[in-house]
């Protein structure tokens, strides 16, 4: 598991984020995801190969393609395809592997960090940046987990 220290430095020292899988659909999670850290001042570099370009950035097919420097890829895939991501993120020297919320993959996880990445599982960077820099009750973070209204459907 990932400190809090460590994702507070993460997110603090590297500004350039390869989003593999972000959807130009308004209302899919890493096109949310993506426009929140655009709106914070980082790169966001689309790798997806149905789109031409997404939130305004020239999207890629693959991260290989992408012709700048690359600090974390943020992979918002399914768990199987995360050991291909791994060895991508390490070709192109990348210097974080980030899996989103329900990605969890510890062969990918090993791959990357012997080849010296670090490495953040089963978190999303929306949510971690609003919840370490300010702003977790802005932008539409309502998990329904925990809240201070009672739900409509609560027994009086």
């Amino acid at each position: 598991m990932t400190s809090l220290s460590a994702l507070h430095r993460i997110l603090s020292e590297n500004k350039s984020v390869a989003v593999v899988g972000l959807s130009a659909g308004v209302r899919r999670p890493s096109y949310f995801a993506a426009k929140y850290l655009l709106d914070r001042g980082y790169r966001v570099i689309p790798v997806n190969p149905r789109y031409e370009e997404v939130l305004g950035q020239k999207c890629y097919p693959c991260l290989e393609d992408i012709p700048e420097r690359v600090d974390i890829v943020d992979c918002f895939r399914p768990a199987e395809a995360i050991p291909a991501l791994a060895q991508g993120a390490i070709d192109i020297k990348a210097k974080v592997l980030w899996m989103q919320l329900g990605v969890i993959n510890e062969e990918a996880a090993d791959l990357a960090r012997q080849a010296g990445l670090e490495v953040v599982m089963d978190r999303c960077m929306k949510i971690e940046y609003a919840r370490l820099f300010g702003g977790l009750g802005w932008m539409g973070v309502n998990t329904g987990v925990i809240s201070s209204k009672r739900p409509l459907h609560a027994v009086r």
